[in-house]
């Protein structure tokens, strides 16, 4: 279980699951703690997703300005990567 003190906020709603995750993934590997919630709800009944809301990206109270900068590199392309990247195996020579 994760623990932190102080409440968990609300940083991002998603109607998809996936994409709840893919957010969730992004904020992790920024060093911020998150979690998703209402995703296996959304995903096992999404014909009541908008009703419970989607899924909820949910961070700590004390890093919510830093998530959602996070979140607003992200969908501004901060993180893409160009078509040609290699996101293939790595070989250490």
């Amino acid at each position: 279980m994760i623990e932190h003190e102080g409440d968990w906020l609300m940083v991002a709603r998603c109607l998809d699951p996936t994409e709840a995750h893919v957010l969730c993934a992004c904020l992790e590997a920024a060093g911020l703690t998150a979690m998703v919630a209402d995703g296996n709800l959304v995903q096992t009944h999404s014909l009541i997703a908008v009703v419970v809301g989607g899924a909820r990206v949910l961070v700590p109270e004390a890093q919510l300005e830093q998530a959602k900068a996070v979140l607003e590199a992200f969908h501004r392309g901060d993180y893409a990567l160009d078509d040609d990247a290699d996101v293939g195996e790595r070989r250490d020579t």
